[in-house]
């Protein structure tokens, strides 16, 4: 398999710490999707990554897709439970750190036009988005060691991944000194050898 995607896409890196903890081996190639040249649309129509080419030449995507896909090929590490109410919460977790990066990424780009243009209800619209979103997912970890169960599921992943890129992208939202619980728990996902090798470059 190949995993088409960015090093410092937040729903990329999402999927590669998924394959580190389901141990799967997949060939990583580099995408700029901004770049004339991606090859990235002739396998997703909608020229976003990560996108994941089976063996078969089969191409999948978005990283909600993805990760489902890979959580079922083997039974190690099971990050999405089976079903019923657990099966529910931890995927609208996964829904609220793609959100939350989905949000950051609409400022950081707003932010790259010319500042006559930028829209500022725009900006201050999606802001806020994400600063619920922070808060919501602090909420809901409380005092646990994670947010959902007693093991790291992809409702973690995704939510790091997403608060992570935050802190690189747009380090003056303080999440950490804001949500003491938020840093103690980044702090122990930080720490796995999956969160350590897919850190972006310059992060």
């Amino acid at each position: 398999m190949k995993l088409l995607a960015s090093l410092t896409s937040p729903y990329a890196r999402k999927i590669r710490v998924v394959l580190m903890e389901k141990r799967i081996e997949v060939d990583l190639i580099e995408e700029n999707i901004w770049s004339a040249e991606t090859k990235v649309t002739l396998h997703n129509p909608l020229t976003k990554i990560p996108v994941l080419i089976l063996d078969d030449g089969t191409s999948l995507y978005d990283s909600r897709v993805i990760a489902e896909f890979l959580d079922g090929i083997t039974p190690v590490t099971r990050l999405i439970p089976e079903g019923g109410r657990e099966r529910a919460m931890v995927k609208r977790l996964e829904a609220l750190g793609d959100g939350i990066a989905d949000a950051g990424i609409a400022i950081f780009l707003e932010r790259k036009r010319d500042a006559a243009q930028q829209g500022e209800d725009w900006i201050a619209r999606q802001m806020g988005k994400l600063e619920r979103g922070i808060a919501a997912v602090a909420r809901e970890l409380g005092d646990r060691k994670f947010c959902q169960g007693e093991n790291m599921n992809l409702g973690d992943i995704s939510v790091a991944c997403a608060i992570l890129w935050l802190e690189f992208r747009m380090p003056e939202v303080k999440w950490r000194d804001s949500y003491p619980n938020l840093k103690a728990w980044i702090e122990r996902l930080e720490a796995r050898a999956s969160f350590i090798e897919t850190k972006p470059p310059g992060a």
